[in-house]
């Protein structure tokens, strides 16, 4: 088996002109694996810690120079000369001298990059995809199945200034016959949208994952016009919609600061209103991230009619989706591995929720780079949808050309998701 050689990570910038960490891990074997951690805007306060320089003459605060020196330093000299292969016992480690329960001392973005990229430089030295590798670490035998995308085209929330509460309007090609098939549809209903956007005399500039962030006059009006550029487009009856409310970000002192402010029962009444007059068939963090019984009744009322995400509520933490399991409080995970830390716990968590029989939706966040680890992440655990934002800007096309490069080697084998309920 092969052995980790070196470790070393830099700082560079993610998709937002912010700091993040890049992670080399050289093998004995000559084999270089590398990672990029992703960084997201609208966080939830239960995510493991993103460890930031706070030195305000640098970067306004966010440089990310002393998890770097974590990685360099206190990481590297524990780790080296293990065998990469050991990605678990390797990240137990990496655990256990952080020592915190949130990896507050050493960052999870330290962490996290170091077991990314031991993960990719074992794939490279066992001479399989990392799609494939995942799948070995996972227990999942000649993963084909591609992905569903949820395609975010309209922003809001905190990741556009369109005055819209609802953080993410997306279109998903549940009708394709492939992903390929998929994909073209997503494209052909983007710039259809851009044109629908430009005659209205609407801006069609793009937030933080690609989608248009017009100023409409309220959130339905946001699917009025997503449901009149799938017309237009061609595809009636081959794509269905979803929502990321992230109603964490306009909670405050017991209300839900939307429409003209409501309860978590009126929040649920509207939601439910628009899930029967549009074909919605995924809503995600409906409200804020410890209002536990608002989703179980969400899922009560609906989880039969669509998929129930969390987010913020179970921040892929496996002792949170177990509790969220035992309540019923929702039948899908959203997971992103940068919320746990780790490969291992990322793959426990998708287990862990496929189990239950409930649905995983691999994601992106708003701060991206080039890294596509998030399309081998989805075809190795069988996730079967992904989350990697719209049809534009490269960092999040990245992950769309990966999934068609697997798709391509996989050929005949390869099977698309489609449906999801």
């Amino acid at each position: 088996m092969a052995c980790i050689q070196s470790i070393s990570a830099r700082q560079i910038l993610d998709s937002r002109g912010n700091p993040t960490l890049e992670v080399d891990v050289l093998l004995d074997d000559g084999n270089l694996g590398s990672a990029i951690v992703p960084s997201g805007a609208s966080t939830g306060i239960h995510e493991a810690l993103e460890l930031r320089d706070g030195d305000k003459s640098k970067y306004g605060g966010k440089g990310v120079l002393k998890a770097v020196e974590n990685v360099n330093t206190l990481i590297a000299q524990k780790i080296i000369g293990m065998e990469t292969e050991k990605q678990r016992e390797i990240d137990e480690t990496m655990i256990a001298l952080d020592g915190t329960e949130n990896k507050a001392t050493f960052g999870a973005n330290a962490i996290l990059g170091v077991s990314l990229a031991v993960a990719k430089s074992a794939a490279l030295s066992k001479g399989m995809a990392f799609y494939e590798y995942v799948a070995l670490l996972a227990g999942k035998k000649s993963p084909t199945l591609l992905p569903t995308p949820m395609m975010n085209v309209i922003n809001g929330g905190s990741h556009a200034d369109s005055g819209l509460e609802i953080q993410e309007f997306m279109i998903m090609p549940t009708g394709a016959n492939s992903f390929s098939e998929g994909l073209r549809m997503g494209t052909e209903i983007f710039h259809t949208l851009k044109n629908i956007l430009k005659k209205r005399g609407m801006v069609t500039a793009v937030g933080d994952e690609g989608g248009f962030a017009p100023h409409l006059k309220n959130n339905e009006e946001a699917l009025e016009v997503l449901m009149e550029a799938i017309e237009t487009a061609g595809h009636a009856g081959k794509i269905e919609l979803a929502m990321d409310i992230a109603a964490s970000e306009f909670y405050k002192d017991g209300v839900y600061e939307i429409e003209g402010g409501k309860n978590s029962a009126e929040l649920l009444q509207y939601l439910t209103g628009l899930q029967e007059k549009y074909p919605l068939i995924s809503i995600e963090d409906a409200f804020a991230e410890d209002d536990w019984s608002a989703f179980a009744e969400m899922n009560a009322a609906l989880g039969d009619k669509l998929q129930t995400v969390g987010d913020d509520l179970l921040v892929t933490n496996p002792k949170r989706i177990k509790r969220g399991i035992e309540e019923k409080s929702c039948n899908a995970v959203l997971v992103k591995m940068n919320q746990i830390g780790t490969i291992s716990e990322t793959i426990d968590a998708v287990l862990m929720a496929q189990k239950a029989g409930w649905n995983t939706v691999i994601s992106h966040r708003s701060g991206e780079s080039e890294d596509t680890s998030i399309a081998d992440l989805a075809v190795g655990l069988e996730a079967g949808q992904i989350k990697t934002g719209s049809l534009c800007r490269s960092e999040r096309i990245a992950k769309y050309n990966q999934l068609l490069r697997i798709e391509e080697k996989l050929g005949d084998a390869a099977r698309y998701q489609g449906k999801i309920r």
